[in-house]
């Protein structure tokens, strides 16, 4: 294995994270284009409201549900879920393995080819829109530089690495779902990346690749890349909640906001009644049709 069970600064276990980091370094490593101009130097993005207004796989999820792969039901407790979880503003355990547990429910036994399909699909449909062109230009001046740009997020790596490519980005390191005989188990190949997780797939991506963390760059939203961020050289807060906010402002990173020109429907931590009544509007329409179906079979 590219990485070695360790303890974190706080004393925990992060032997799963580094099991997730390894696993993602596999899938993103196939996909891997030639040698940048720059072999030392790369950039890494965070995905939710850091690359995307909101959060990735809560779009997934409402494109699944368009295609009746679950029912509203599921869809409103998976949104309630990611609703806490934005407005918390941190991870909760519990939560995370509740929320964890919901998605792989969703997928056990099904054909990671038909998942990539719909990961494709829902990206065209509801992802593309809500890219901020301010992050993605900062993403694009680092390929201009001959850097390499890796997404990096608790994201599915399936979805992530779409939406990398749709970018024309280097590759992306997610979270793995375990597959057996090219179906998913329900399993998930360590914890789901994300905070001390990123950090250790970071370390692992620059000791395989021979980077130079001082002369790379990391760019987060989010308090719970603290770790990340710490790693390199360059570490820019963008879209920061508040925490991290103070922490740049303290540490004397750079602060950017691409925020100001959206609604505040689509920015940072939305509110609960927005969310609530998007999930309410989902949930409605979803019953419609149902009714509109069974009237018809009349």
């Amino acid at each position: 294995m590219w990485l070695r069970p360790r303890k974190g600064d706080n004393g925990a276990d992060v032997e799963a994270a580094d099991a997730a980091a390894t696993a993602a370094l596999k899938v993103a490593a196939a996909a891997a284009p030639k040698a940048p101009l720059d072999p030392s130097t790369a950039a890494f993005f965070d995905v939710d409201n850091t690359m995307m207004a909101g959060a990735s796989i809560f779009y997934f999820a409402r494109g699944l549900a368009a295609r009746d792969f679950f029912n509203s039901r599921d869809l409103l407790r998976f949104g309630w879920q990611h609703i806490t979880y934005r407005l918390r503003g941190m991870e909760d355990p519990n939560g995370m393995r509740n929320a964890k547990e919901a998605a792989l429910a969703f997928v056990a036994g099904r054909e990671v080819s038909e998942i990539v399909r719909y990961c494709e699909e829902i990206y065209d449909e509801r992802m593309a829109e809500q890219i901020y062109s301010g992050t993605l230009a900062l993403a694009q001046q680092h390929l201009d530089a001959g850097h390499r740009v890796w997404l990096v997020t608790a994201t599915p790596v399936e979805l992530a690495s779409i939406i990398a490519r749709r970018l024309g980005l280097t590759g992306a390191l997610g979270t793995v779902a375990e597959v057996v005989d090219g179906r998913y188990t329900g399993h998930l190949v360590g914890d789901p990346l994300h905070g001390p997780g990123k950090a250790a797939a970071v370390r692992a991506l620059a000791e395989r690749e021979q980077l130079d963390l001082q002369r790379c760059w990391a760019y987060s939203d989010s308090i719970n890349d603290l770790p990340m961020l710490s790693l390199v050289g360059n570490p820019v807060a963008v879209n920061p909640d508040p925490d991290l906010k103070a922490a740049a402002r303290e540490r004397g990173w750079t602060i950017k906001d691409f925020r100001t020109a959206r609604k505040a429907a689509k920015v940072g931590i939305p509110t609960a009644a927005g969310l609530g009544a998007l999930a309410g509007g989902v949930a409605a329409g979803m019953a419609l049709r149902r009714r509109y179906a069974e009237t018809a079979t009349v």
